[in-house]
C-alpha cells in the first residue's frame, strides 16, 4: 500500500519545528529516522495531514557526555550508542539494551527520539531509559519541559507529549559507583521486538550490601513496567534466595496480555526466568566485579 497524500516539510531549526507543529493543530507528524513511521504511512495506520522532516535540524543531533551525565539529542543515532566510548564506559546498561535493536541497517536510521516517542512498549528504549531514571525534555513555541520517563509513556503508542511538542533531548543522570546492570529479552527471531525485555540495575556498597536496585519489564504490558524490588534487596547481601523472591515479584505483579506471538502464561513465566538472570548478572557485574 501507498500512504494518504500529506504536506511535506523539510526545516532546519528547531524554531520552524516549532512553528509546523503549532500551524498543523496536531495534524503534523514528526519524521525521524523512519524506521516506525514509514511502515505506519504505508498501511495508512497513520495518516498526519504533513510530515515535518527534521534530519536537517543539526541541533538535535549530538550526544554530550559529563560528569553530571548523558545528554541525547532527538536525532542521536541508535547506532552511535554502540559506537561511543563515554556510553559504554558509563552507561552500559544502554549499550546491551542498543543492541537487541533491529539491525545495523536500522540502528543506523533509528534515533533514540524517534524510539521514545513512538513509545512501543516492547521497544528497547523506553524500557531502559525508565530504568535509567531518564529525563525528557519535550519543546515547543511555548517553551520547555522535562518529563521523567516514568511519566512518559502512557499507554501503547501513546506519550505524554502534546499535539505542538517536540521530543528534544534526553538526559541520563550519572549512576552511582558500584552499580551493575544487566538487559535481557527473548524475541521469535533476532532483531524482532521483544516478547519479554527486562532490565535490571543494582547497586552494591564496598561491603556487598544492596544499596539500590531497579526491574523494569517490557512486553508486558502498554508500557514499561517497574516492578517494586527495594524492598526485598535494599540493606542486604542480594542472596540467591532474594533474588529469587523478587523475580517471583516480577512475574506476579505483571498483566501480560496474549497475542499471536505468545500468550499470557508464557510471557509471565519468561518475565520470571529473565528477572532472574538480570537481577543475578547485576547483581555479580556491581562493585567493580565482571
Amino acid at each position: 500500500m501507498k500512504p494518504v497524500a500529506f504536506d511535506y516539510y523539510r526545516p532546519t531549526s528547531v524554531e520552524e519545528v516549532h512553528a509546523l507543529l503549532a500551524s498543523h493543530g496536531g495534524g503534523g507528524k514528526i519524521l525521524a529516522g523512519g524506521q516506525s513511521l514509514v511502515p505506519l504511512l504505508n498501511m495508512r495506520l497513520a495518516r498526519p495531514a504533513a510530515i515535518i522532516d527534521i534530519n536537517r535540524v543539526a541541533a538535535l543531533e549530538y550526544l554530550h557526555a559529563n560528569g553530571d551525565g548523558l545528554v541525547l539529542g532527538a536525532l542521536t543515532r541508535q547506532q552511535s550508542l554502540l559506537e561511543n566510548r563515554a556510553v559504554a564506559e558509563r552507561y552500559p546498561l544502554l549499550v546491551e539494551a542498543v543492541r537487541y535493536i533491529g539491525h545495523r541497517q536500522i540502528r543506523n536510521w533509528g534515533t533514540v527520539g524517534g524510539s521514545l516517542a513512538h513509545a512501543d512498549p516492547a521497544a528497547e528504549l523506553p524500557v531502559t531509559m525508565v530504568a535509567l531514571d531518564a529525563e525528557i525534555t519535550a519543546s515547543s513555541a511555548r517553551g520547555a519541559r522535562a518529563i521523567p520517563a516514568r511519566e512518559f509513556f502512557l499507554d501503547t503508542l501513546t506519550t505524554a507529549l502534546e499535539p505542538d511538542e517536540l521530543l528534544a533531548s534526553v538526559r541520563l543522570p550519572a549512576l552511582s559507583p558500584g552499580t551493575g546492570w544487566s538487559f535481557l529479552e527473548v524475541s521469535r527471531r533476532h532483531g524482532d521486538f521483544a516478547l519479554v525485555a527486562v532490565a535490571a540495575l543494582v547497586t552494591r556498597d564496598e561491603a556487598g550490601v544492596c544499596t539500590d536496585a531497579r526491574l523494569v519489564l517490557g512486553g508486558v504490558g502498554p508500557v514499561p513496567q517497574v516492578v517494586e524490588v527495594r524492598d526485598l534487596l535494599i540493606g542486604q547481601q542480594p542472596t540467591p534466595d532474594a533474588i529469587a523472591a523478587a523475580a517471583d515479584v516480577a512475574g506476579a505483579v505483571i498483566e501480560p496480555a496474549s497475542d499471536v506471538h505468545a500468550t499470557a502464561e508464557y510471557r509471565r513465566h519468561v518475565a520470571r526466568v529473565l528477572a532472574r538472570r538480570a537481577l543475578t548478572t547485576a547483581v555479580e557485574r556491581a562493585g567493580g566485579r565482571r
